[in-house]
């Protein structure tokens, strides 16, 4: 028997009103009589859904719907339209049962009491939660070594840094063991070493707990660290559902090959290089024995074999693009849908 998804999206839409008016006095008079509003659409109708155990990047730019589909998710917005299930739970509910099996972190929203030691903000958040006296000395003493958090809970939240307090909001929010993590830029904020540690402590929580999570982040080394799979929304829609090595070939049809060649060897001409290339708009640069081609991905083998053949090659890289620029490419592009394989998954 098939396991149901943890996360299912039908149709999911969320319409806001917004209030406008011209600037002025005589306009701001006149709004108090007649009020002004425009619709704006946050998430408009998306389909997805995430399988137990996974974790998926949800990607797009500031405004795309990221935030305001995980806070429908999470039960804190109620949508226009459509429909979702968490763990069999319709989340703006906000049943009990379900508010105890999920969390919702977002980065650099702090949820502790500012004033008092993390460990009583803790104590509250296990209080809360019916968490009992042994699980909680077990969950604290693995969240305080994966985490690194040694004497931070002793000290109040205020004097931590950043990356000290993004830790500890870790660490609360996970202490009643949910079993689906939405995490809204984790890491913004923090420094390339604490970055590093909050994606590891991710994987090792999803390795341990078989948790379902759902990530967003402008930091694509969070999602080529974690994810295998990615949704990409832009202006509320859903433009890609597949795995992050599909995205990259689906809207990255080129490869970049970088030849390094033997000291002293004669430069290649330019005639030369158009014929290994297979066309001059190929050839990116060639200097200081370093030749750089960009080429499509089905003549990659063809020009490397050419490359080998014809010139004093010291060492050859072929290299993706960056996944930056990938995600660039996909809104570039600004196409809506997915197209399903021939065995019926995703692209």
């Amino acid at each position: 028997m098939t396991a149901q998804p943890s996360i299912r999206v039908r149709g999911l839409r969320k319409t806001f009103e917004v209030p406008e008016r011209e600037a002025g006095i005589r306009a701001a008079t006149g709004s108090l009589f007649r009020r002004k509003t425009r619709s704006v659409v946050a998430v408009g109708g998306i389909d997805f859904d995430v399988e137990p155990g996974e974790i998926v990047g949800f990607l797009g730019p500031n405004g795309a719907g990221k935030t305001t589909t995980l806070k429908m998710l999470s039960g804190l917005l109620y949508p226009t339209a459509g429909e979702a299930t968490v763990l069999g739970h319709v989340p703006w509910r906000r049943d009990h049962a379900y508010l105890g099996r999920m969390t919702l972190i977002m980065g650099q929203r702090n949820q502790l009491a500012w004033d008092i030691p993390v460990i009583d903000s803790f104590e509250l958040n296990r209080a809360i939660y019916g968490v009992s006296r042994e699980d909680y000395r077990a969950r604290i003493d693995e969240l305080v070594e994966l985490l690194e958090l040694g004497d931070l809970v002793r000290k109040p939240v205020r004097n931590l840094s950043l990356g000290e307090r993004m830790k500890v909001e870790i660490a609360v929010s996970l202490l009643h063991r949910p079993d689906v993590l939405f995490l809204d830029e984790p890491t913004i904020g923090l420094d390339v070493t604490m970055q590093r540690r909050i994606r590891q402590f991710i994987a090792d929580y999803n390795e341990r707990t078989g948790s379902t999570t759902l990530l967003t982040s402008h930091y694509m080394a969070d999602v080529e660290a974690l994810c295998r799979r990615v949704l990409v929304i832009h202006h509320g829609a859903l433009l890609y559902d597949g795995d992050l090595t599909g995205l990259v070939a689906r809207f990255a049809p080129r490869k970049t090959i970088v030849l390094d060649l033997e000291r002293g060897a004669d430069p290649p001409t330019p005639d030369a290089l158009t014929a290994i290339a297979g066309g001059p708009d190929r050839i990116v640069g060639s200097a200081d024995g370093r030749v750089t081609l960009r080429v499509p991905r089905s003549d990659t083998a063809a020009v490397t074999t050419r490359a080998l053949a014809d010139l004093p090659v010291l060492d050859l890289v072929v290299e993706e693009p960056p996944i930056d620029e990938v995600i660039d490419l996909v809104f570039a592009s600004g196409v809506v849908g997915v197209e399903p394989t021939s065995d019926g998954g995703r692209p």
